[in-house]
């Protein structure tokens, strides 16, 4: 802590939501503002004015307009205040902070040093403690993209952020979860996957962050039916009674570090292998799994292009869980296209629930796709011989059980009053000639669905009429764009004119693209 003066100022809390970030304002007539040095951008602590040890760091934004803070006022963002806990006008004092210790590390990633356990134990500390500025975390995270994490660099930050929160511990032998890696619009498997497995009496906790680069994560696309935000006292009160949840991870304090890089991540689009990895086991970790299947989906506008890529990913999975103790099974998988229908929240939760109750027109791909992984998830069971786990799922899929299981857990987290509908602004697009659909681009379909306003606006995003294979009439509807706000509307057009995702062509172009199954 700097030597400076101290000075007491008011609190003020000012309303803005600065997403995971703590921000303190200060106005320029404030006297600390230039006897203390202070500028735009600095690390500050405040503190209780009376020295105890209620304490947050914030960064300093400085203001002219005295309706955000007066000159005798100390104003903290939304998150900070709450951090602080002390009431509005209470008496609090500002300094300056000092640089996080961890950063030397962070200055020695960048110039491509591999760093040690006790590195990352640090950094995950000061990160932890709101010591970093986004500026210092963008830094670290493109470090590890750019210089890469070596395997044992990536065992070590898996164990940093496994450390940095709570860890869940449900005292049975066997607590099972599922992960997709991303990168497949639609792919909401874990939604069926939860309900299927958990109606057959095995542990399920599931944990999901909310999506980085995609339009929906399977948290983003469960809040649309039930809260997803619980508290841990009431995730395993519900995981106890009815052996499954799809809950958000961030309010549970599950490996919390993972959570403010992911805060980072989403603006910059970043998602780098070693991050990934960490990323998904860390909170698999803490969420208290002891088995996990990974679902590596490889195509061409997949987030895994190459199946040596997929192969290479999947050694890095099964040797972190192995040195950490988690059980980790992975599967390759057709990612050629999206699966089912919907891309954006509403659309996908449609999507689920219609596989749920069995309708005719639910969507084929999803439901098969939920079958194969629950399957091999139910064969963690003992009881349960190699290659019978699918006719189990499909079983209790078919009967409703699953569907049962799901009404359940809905109730349980708090079940939505209504449904949103699907954004109202909707633009048709037509097909360009007649022919086969022989590819559709992951990449751009999850683009123009994010343009249109996923995840944020649920029900924006992208319904799909015709998938690979289709035959298709010039100018018949290929998808349909759905938005809520006329300028995310008329981004997603922008974009959709550019590259309309897909592509349109011949039988026997359809054949030469056609990629045989993924092996597992």
């Amino acid at each position: 802590m700097s030597h400076s003066r101290r000075q007491t100022l008011k609190l003020r809390r000012v309303a803005i939501d600065t997403y995971r970030e703590n921000v303190a304002f200060l106005h320029r007539e404030c006297p600390l503002y230039r006897s203390e040095g202070f500028q735009a951008l600095n690390k500050v602590e405040i503190s209780a004015h009376n020295g105890g040890r209620r304490k947050v760091l914030a960064v300093l934004n400085v203001v002219d307009d005295a309706a955000i803070v007066n000159v005798d006022e100390l104003g903290l963002s939304e998150q900070a205040f709450d951090q602080l806990g002390l009431g509005e006008g209470r008496p609090a004092r500002l300094a300056h902070a000092e640089p996080p210790p961890s950063l030397d590390a962070v200055h020695r990633k960048i110039a491509g040093d591999r760093l040690a356990l006790e590195d990352f134990r640090a950094i995950a500390r000061d990160v932890v403690a709101n010591r970093y500025a986004k500026t210092e975390l963008a830094a670290f995270l493109v470090a590890c993209a750019q210089a890469g994490l070596e395997r044992e660099e990536v065992l070590h930050l898996t164990r940093a952020m496994v450390e940095s929160g709570e860890r869940l511990d449900w005292g049975e032998p066997l607590v099972a979860d599922k992960h997709c890696i991303g990168g497949i619009p639609g792919n909401r498997t874990s939604m069926l996957v939860v309900p299927i497995v958990a109606a057959h009496g095995m542990l399920i906790p599931k944990t999901s962050s909310r999506a980085i680069t995609s339009p929906a994560g399977t948290a983003d696309t469960m809040e649309v039916l039930a809260k997803v935000d619980l508290s841990p006292k009431r995730l395993r009160t519900l995981v106890r009674r009815h052996r499954g949840c799809l809950a958000w991870g961030g309010t549970a304090k599950l490996a919390p570090m993972d959570d403010i890089l992911i805060a980072v991540e989403r603006p910059l689009s970043m998602d780098s292998p070693g991050q990934m990895v960490a990323s998904i086991l860390a909170k698999k970790l803490a969420a208290g799994s002891t088995h996990l299947l990974i679902d590596i989906s490889v195509g061409p506008t997949a987030k895994v292009r190459r199946m040596n890529d997929a192969l290479a990913l999947r050694k890095l999975f099964e040797y972190v869980g192995d040195r950490l103790g988690l059980h980790v099974q992975v599967v390759l998988t057709d990612g050629t296209q999206p699966i089912g229908r919907g891309i954006g929240p509403v659309l996908e939760a449609r999507d689920v629930m219609q596989v749920l109750r069995n309708e005719p027109d639910a969507p084929q791909d999803l439901r098969q796709k939920a079958l194969r992984l629950a399957g091999r998830v139910l064969e963690f069971d003992p009881d349960v011989r190699g290659g019978d786990g699918f006719a189990v799922a499909r079983d209790i899929l078919d009967s409703g059980r699953a569907l049962a299981k799901m009404e359940a857990i809905i109730r349980a987290q708090g079940a939505r009053p209504e449904i949103p509908p699907p954004g109202r602004l909707r633009h048709k697009v037509p097909a360009p000639r007649a022919g086969v659909v022989t590819a559709i681009d992951n990449l751009q379909m999850a683009r123009i669905a994010r343009m249109a306003g996923a995840p944020m606006d649920k029900g924006a995003g992208v319904d799909l009429y015709k998938k690979v294979g289709d035959r298709v009439r010039k100018g018949e509807a290929l998808y349909c764009i759905h938005a809520d706000f006329p300028a995310d509307f008329r981004f997603a057009r922008q974009l959709m004119e550019k590259n309309m995702g897909y592509t349109i062509g011949s039988p026997a172009e359809l054949e030469a693209n056609t990629v045989t199954e993924w092996g597992a």
